[in-house]
């Protein structure tokens, strides 16, 4: 009688067991649910996105530039207008000179020789013209009264005029020679900076051949190559963006050249410069000139783009209702790029609502959450803060 009563407890003890480990497997699997609910829930969660409208027009401004070369205004190689020997160089390569600036000398000994031996003949031309005016003076009452005869006279007379002719030669012999002379010295024709120097003192020189190489100082220009259909828009006096040394500026056209380049097929254009550019001649220099395309599309975001395979474009666009937001593909052609946003057209509309940034963490179909424009503002402050 004693075993009953204790296997009757033992049986109640397992069974009381029993039911409480049940009890803890199923508090134990509702707490687990409950997690995994939540997290379900919060992976569930509409995620936030910055979104942008899609505004669609009729056609685009876009930049096209060209590239050219800064030029002088004025250049030439100077040289003399005499033969000679150059005797002295006065200035040096690179060096900017006034208008005038003597530049070089050639040796004069056999100019002034000649110079004195003509002014020699002028003299002694002078002297017997002096005379014969003289004989003449004194004849002409003689032939009045007859006592020498008229052609004696006219002897005398054309005597003179003889004289006087010679003179006036000797004079121009002289006179040739003081302005060879004057051109024996090689001077700027303008205000210039000095370039290759081509000869060098002691140097035997001909008429005409260069001893320097001259880019005048003021009116930098511009000149450069257009593609013959984007030529015909410029028009003279108005001024376009030009880019030099990483510098930009305006500049207005002042001609277009009427002939084409048959290699590149482009003409010329050619800019004044601001008189405070001091650029070297030859320096590259680039023009951005606008040009409205009839492309019917819209303004991008770069980051609101997806590359696809084979070069397909697509966006992400916001479909459905505040609460229900759902984020869809669309396909676009990128049409033109300039900066950091991009000119597209393809299945989206005008008015359409798309993702702005962040679009490669979103998959199509995700649900979204946009954000609105203070909350956008907020959050570029926050990021600008951050």
């Amino acid at each position: 009688m004693t075993g009953k009563p204790l296997q009757t407890r033992w049986t109640g003890s397992a069974m009381a067991l029993a039911i409480a480990v049940s009890i803890t497997g199923v508090v134990t699997v509702a707490l687990h649910a409950r997690v995994s609910a939540e997290q379900s829930t919060a992976l569930r969660a509409p995620m936030p996105v910055v979104q942008t409208e899609f505004v669609e027009q009729p056609d685009f401004q876009r930049e096209q530039k060209f590239l050219g070369l800064v030029q002088a205004a004025s250049r030439s190689q100077v040289g003399f207008e005499v033969p000679g020997a150059i005797a002295e160089v006065l200035v040096r390569e690179g060096q900017a000179v006034e208008a005038g600036t003597a530049l070089a000398k050639l040796d004069t000994q056999s100019l002034e020789a000649r110079r004195r031996a003509a002014a020699s003949t002028v003299d002694q031309a002078r002297a017997e013209l002096e005379l014969a005016s003289a004989r003449t003076v004194r004849q002409a009452p003689l032939v009045e009264s007859g006592a020498i005869s008229a052609q004696l006279f006219d002897d005398t007379r054309l005597a003179e005029k003889a004289v006087e002719s010679a003179l006036s030669a000797a004079q121009a012999r002289l006179d040739s020679l003081e302005i060879d002379l004057e051109k024996s010295v090689l001077r700027a024709p303008y205000a210039a900076r000095i370039g290759r120097q081509l000869l060098d003192r002691g140097a035997v020189t001909q008429p005409g051949a260069p001893v320097f190489t001259l880019t005048s100082l003021e009116n930098r220009e511009a000149h450069i190559g257009v593609a013959v259909e984007q030529a015909q828009y410029l028009t003279v006096g108005e001024s376009y963006p030009l880019r030099w040394r990483k510098r930009s500026l305006r500049a207005p056209l002042i001609a277009v050249r009427s002939d084409v380049n048959p290699v590149s097929m482009t003409t010329v254009a050619i800019f004044s410069l601001p008189e405070d550019v001091d650029a070297f001649d030859g320096e590259p220099v680039s023009v951005s000139v606008p040009r409205t395309e009839p492309e019917t599309g819209g303004w991008l975001p770069l980051s609101a783009l997806i590359e696809g395979e084979r070069g397909i474009w697509t966006v992400l666009a916001l479909r459905g209702r505040e609460g229900n937001t759902l984020a869809l593909r669309e396909v676009v052609e990128v049409l033109h790029v300039s900066g950091n946003r991009a000119y597209v057209r393809g299945s989206i509309r005008d008015g359409d609502r798309l993702i702005a940034d962040g679009v490669h963490r979103i998959a199509p179909g995700t649900a979204v959450a946009p954000l609105t424009s203070s909350q956008q503002s907020q959050n570029a402050v926050s990021q600008k803060e951050s």
